[in-house]
């Protein structure tokens, strides 16, 4: 533990410096000038201690999560690597971050337009959806590119930035199936083919969280305090949307994932929500600030990595903005499964 706090307080040392310090009372300063009043933007809650109660064949009753990571530069889009490690996109500097399977941290990519989620396809092409300066609290209006879903390693290439001819909006959340085809979701849900054509459905939803089932044959997506599906038909695209589950332990629904047992994770409020594959609330796994972002990694994928609003400084207090300054400070955690994430798909 004092190794992972080591190496938390020297990441997290280098962005609050340069960006808290350094940058934001500049932003504060124009904004003054400007004649603006300062947004106010809530600050995370402080970090608490939570008990794990057993979720049969899911976790085991008193499980311990384990800090990895935390810092001022944000931390989203959590995807599982090969090799037992894990991704997380920083929005704001632009940049991907890996924790490797030895919980070692090092920059992966930089100059991701604004990524703030990641997907794998087949093992090897990282894609993302870029958001550009969309995020709250930024300056929307002098955003000059639109927002897309790319792929970002090995080559960077611009996947689709419209769907008939309408902005995607701002972006939340990808996930690649088997046929080439990417799931991606804004102001609406949307599907590019291996081809390029984009397909757009879901409209009036506000969704979050994506997920396809183990068989590609249905598609999740968060939609507050539901989750709703569709039926995916051989070419990608989906009909028959339906309610599939109620959050019932409260919250609304965020980032989502999957096991091997084709049992659905849905971040939330409350915490990390667990339903069978029939839709049946089995039950929640707290966490010790509010959760987002999750994945299944590490060593067999008995793994499951999760992110949380909010991180402490190197004082070891909690970390906070001046008024009128988002805090994007996050903290990544992990915790050992009974269950095992799906193996047939990185994500």
């Amino acid at each position: 533990m004092m190794k992972s706090k080591a190496k938390f307080a020297a990441i997290f040392a280098m962005g609050a410096c340069l960006l808290a310090w350094a940058l934001l009372p500049s932003q504060m300063a124009m904004a003054q000038q400007e004649g603006q009043k300062l947004k106010a933007f809530p600050q995370p809650p402080p970090a608490r201690e939570v008990t794990v109660t057993g979720i049969p064949g899911v976790v085991a009753a008193g499980a311990k999560w384990t800090l990895l990571w935390g810092g001022s530069d944000n931390a989203d889009g959590l995807v599982g690597t090969a090799d037992g490690g894990i991704l997380f996109a920083q929005e704001q500097p632009s940049r991907v971050l890996k924790i490797d399977k030895n919980d070692k941290v090092s920059v992966f990519l930089e100059n991701t337009h604004g990524t703030g989620s990641l997907a794998i396809y087949k093992k090897a092409r990282v894609l993302g959806v870029e958001r550009t300066c969309t995020d709250p609290g930024g300056h929307p209006d002098q955003c000059k590119e639109p927002t897309a879903v790319a792929e970002l390693a090995p080559k960077y290439k611009v996947l689709a930035d419209n769907c008939e001819g309408k902005s995607l909006g701002r972006l939340n959340d990808l996930i690649a199936d088997t046929k080439g085809g990417v799931y991606f979701n804004g102001d609406a849900v949307y599907y590019v083919n291996s081809k390029g054509k984009v397909t757009c459905f879901g409209e009036g939803l506000r969704t979050n969280g994506i997920m396809l089932s183990r068989d590609e044959k249905a598609f999740y997506a968060t939609n507050e305090k539901v989750l709703v599906a569709w039926d995916v038909q051989p070419d990608g695209t989906v009909t028959n949307q339906h309610d599939f589950a109620k959050l019932e332990a409260g919250g609304d629904g965020d980032g989502m994932a999957i096991d091997s047992e084709g049992r659905l994770y849905v971040s939330s409020g409350p915490g990390i929500q667990v339903f069978s594959p029939e839709g049946k609330y089995l039950g929640v796994i707290p966490l010790p600030r509010p959760v987002s972002s999750i994945c299944f990694s590490g060593p067999d994928k008995k793994t499951l990595y999760a992110k949380g609003a909010g991180a402490l400084g190197e004082d070891g207090k909690e970390f906070r903005t001046p008024d009128g300054v988002r805090n994007n400070s996050k903290s990544v955690y992990r915790i050992s499964m009974l269950a095992q994430g799906y193996q047939g798909r990185p994500k």
